[in-house]
């Protein structure tokens, strides 16, 4: 992931700190969003105490913390540790990575907590107390958050709950860019944790969707490779589950010189560059003050061209586009071996979490 536009954001962004909250935090924070360093403040919540607590004793940054807890439409809501319908448990069972697991399941009920989590075992780990879940909205007004840039839900099942959590809070906490695991599988009905609800919810709230990644899943009757070194999404198979990353518009009115900037902090980071090249070109006055804008237009148009030797900076990166340079187009014929690595290391370096 190219961060150095970030850096440059978060280098002029002075005493402001960029306000992160991640539900669903096994594994850890994403990355990269240590570029904003000792700027950063996050609060991590997850079900596995045993992870929270691992997590926590490995962080330096002290403005990060982590919580063990199951988050909750309400704090008397019964919870089972897994939360998903019949219907996705059912199509879930279908799956490959299923017939994986359950011959997994004797080794991983022995295996250190951290292969548990590799392998999305978290509820086989130590667990937070199922009985007291945590409202989180209510959570963040008991400790004062009262601006956050930026939240991320996944948590197996009830994320479309949570997420309701939050209806008309996004605009008072001054949210800018929300991440949350979709379902692509579900029934009609309003409260389904599936993609077309989560959408609809969303857009109600002002937020756009500007970027959506598909993760395929093969059946147990015919096994496809898996994409990564775990039992999870495969090369081929049925759309099951994806991330869905929604944002402010560029264009969003009553937003501060520092937060426009972190919202294209955000759109580079989520490897969507033109967004925040749109943005800048938009709001070009009011981020001067910041950071040197067309320091970051160069840097924008070099994460356009990754596969570039020698990057244009922006103002030959647009002549070129103008002159119908023909780097925009692929060329005709079969696709090259050198073409094909080029977008399968794209498409591995995409932001997983």
């Amino acid at each position: 992931m190219d961060q150095a536009f970030a850096a440059l954001i978060a280098s002029g962004l002075g005493s402001e700190r960029f306000s992160l909250l991640d539900i669903g935090c096994s594994g850890g924070l994403d990355p990269r969003w240590r570029v904003f360093g000792d700027r950063l403040s996050a609060l991590g919540i997850d079900a596995s105490e045993a992870e929270c607590k691992r997590l926590q004793a490995a962080e330096s940054n002290a403005g990060i913390e982590y919580l063990a807890a199951f988050a909750a439409e309400s704090p008397d809501a019964k919870l089972e540790v897994k939360q998903a319908s019949p219907l996705i448990f059912r199509i879930r069972d279908r799956l490959s990575f299923m017939r994986t697991n359950e011959r997994r399941e004797a080794r991983l009920g022995k295996a250190a907590t951290e292969e548990k989590l590799r392998h999305n075992a978290w509820e086989m780990t130590e667990l937070a107390d199922r009985t007291r879940p945590v409202v989180v909205p209510q959570l963040l007004a008991e400790r004062g958050w009262s601006d956050l840039d930026y939240l991320k839900i996944d948590i197996d099942g009830s994320d479309f709950r949570v997420l309701r959590t939050f209806e008309g809070r996004f605009a008072s906490l001054g949210l800018l860019g929300v991440q949350l695991e979709v379902n692509f599988v579900g029934t009609e009905g309003p409260d389904e944790h599936a993609f077309h609800n989560t959408d609809r919810f969303m857009r109600g709230q002002g937020y756009e969707l500007f970027r959506l990644d598909v993760r395929n899943y093969s059946s147990r009757a015919l096994p496809a490779r898996y994409v990564w070194p775990t039992p999870a999404e495969t090369v081929s198979g049925r759309p099951f589950q994806g991330e869905a990353y929604y944002a402010r518009d560029v264009d969003a009115p009553g937003l501060s010189a520092a937060k426009r900037a972190k919202l294209a902090a955000i759109f580079s980071l989520w490897d969507v560059p033109d967004l925040a090249a749109e943005l800048l070109l938009a709001h070009r006055s009011a981020l001067a003050a910041l950071f040197d804008v067309d320091r970051g237009l160069d840097l924008l148009a070099a994460q356009q061209q990754p596969d570039r030797a020698r990057k244009r900076g922006y103002r030959d990166y647009l002549a070129a586009f103008d002159a119908d340079d023909r780097w925009f187009y692929r060329p005709e014929g079969n696709i090259g071996l050198g073409e094909r690595l080029s977008a399968a290391w794209q498409a591995f370096r995409r932001p997983r979490r």
